[in-house]
């Protein structure tokens, strides 16, 4: 048994330009939303990562047809004759359980295994469930799946979120689409990715007003209304958000195109607060540094607040910062995994229940480290870029997960960083 690993050594500076990907969060919802279009729909700025190619075989069990050529998709939901998902694929991925309201939608029921993912805090699905409930939607537990029901078919509601859920406002949007009636939907995610998906669905037929913000309206619409459609993910705010911590870290300047500033007007605001130079237009954004690092205090909020996907990156930063930060994280529970690995190398953390006190102006040395998450492993790997020696990053199947070539992409600007493959023997010697 062998291993593929990313090796990282330490680099001076990273600089250049890199063009953000679409979104692998937007993305992966418009491909299950392709389920109403029912037919051909072409989805263009698709990034060619493991998530996506798990959502395609995920679309190819119930009868749909994918195709990919570079960075488009075409998806042909036809053919769409089932309304169960496997648990082999399901259990991979978390966002699998947004085809739980396309389904639902067309066929007026669903059989989803219940998901996997990141093991980063309990993301119940209670919310999911609890606004399709409002729909006229019926829930059982079989064996591990989730089973849902129309009875009496579906319906317009008022739902309220107890918490503004990405995912549950996808998944409930989607299923209000079809369902007769005008539905609001309050406390929504007001993530770009959210507007990027109602986008698409009134592209396909649907009556959508609001999305983005924390109160959307659906005049919902015959299913035999809506059509396929041809649209172009949204860029990705984090992944180019890792690459502007990158210039951050090492001084750049690190340039990312594709992405609207005003998707990442927190994180921004914090890096200027750190010292860094921060320019941009309206589809670029360039992040550089000169002088030292200053601390700075971050909590991780529902959008439009910090992402809690740029949480790790930027406790890299806080931990090289001169002075102390405090990193609360409050959207999940168990996102601090990241900071014992970077404590092995160095790192200087204090962790209290939600909150992290980073002491800044650590030296860091090179070391084998575990990726815990997908953004968790991204961090490790700039921060290989900073620390002595060499870093080896193990368990990078979750970085694929959500970075299309992330090591040809570091190397571009400059990193001393590229994958290999380890040997029984080799592994066995890290652990």
């Amino acid at each position: 048994m062998s291993e593929e690993i990313i090796v990282a050594h330490q680099t001076d500076n990273i600089s250049g330009t890199i063009q953000a990907s679409g979104a692998k969060n937007s993305a992966l919802k418009l491909m299950t939303a392709s389920i109403l279009g029912q037919g051909k729909s072409i989805i263009k700025n698709v990034p060619d990562i493991s998530d996506i190619h798990v959502m395609s075989a995920v679309l190819t069990t119930i009868g749909a047809k994918v195709d990919r050529k570079d960075h488009e998709l075409l998806i042909d939901t036809s053919t769409v004759d089932k309304w169960e998902t496997p648990y082999n694929l399901v259990s991979k991925m978390r966002a699998s359980i947004s085809v739980l309201g396309p389904l639902v939608g067309r066929f007026g029921r669903a059989r989803v295994a219940m998901p996997g993912g990141c093991q980063i805090g309990a993301r119940k699905i209670d919310m999911h469930l609890i606004g399709m409930e409002q729909l006229g939607v019926e829930f059982t537990m079989d064996h591990g799946y989730l089973v849902a029901t129309t009875p009496h078919g579906l319906h317009a509601g008022n739902i309220v979120l107890e918490f503004p859920s990405v995912g549950a406002t996808e998944n409930t949007m989607m299923c209000a689409t079809v369902a007769p009636g005008h539905t609001t939907i309050d406390n929504a995610a007001c993530e770009p990715e959210i507007h990027d998906l109602a986008n698409f669905l009134c592209e396909m037929g649907a009556h959508i007003k609001g999305a983005g913000t924390s109160s959307i309206e659906i005049e919902g619409v015959p299913l035999s209304q809506m059509h396929p459609a041809e649209h172009s993910t949204v860029g990705d705010r984090i992944e180019g958000g890792t690459f502007l911590v990158g210039g951050a870290l090492l001084g750049g300047p690190v340039t990312v195109t594709g992405v609207s500033p005003k998707h990442l007007h927190m994180p921004l605001v914090k890096l200027r607060q750190m010292g860094c130079d921060v320019d941009y237009d309206d589809t670029s954004i360039t992040v550089g540094r000169t002088k030292p690092l200053v601390a700075t205090d971050i909590q991780t909020l529902p959008y439009p607040g910090f992402p809690t996907d740029l949480q790790a990156q930027f406790m890299l930063l806080c931990a090289l910062a001169k002075g102390n930060s405090i990193v609360t994280e409050n959207v999940f529970e168990n996102r601090f995994m990241f900071a014992s690995e970077l404590m092995r190398m160095g790192a200087d953390i204090v962790i209290d229940d939600h909150h992290a006190i980073v002491h800044g102006e650590s030296h860091l040395e090179g070391a084998p480290v575990k990726a815990t998450d997908l953004r968790a492993g991204a961090a490790l790997v700039l921060a290989g870029l900073e620390a002595d020696g060499k870093t080896i990053i193990r368990n990078i199947h979750h970085i694929d997960r959500g970075y299309e070539d992330y090591v040809g992409n570091l190397r571009k600007l400059g990193a001393h960083v590229e994958r290999e493959t380890l040997s029984d023997e080799e592994i066995s010697a890290l652990e």
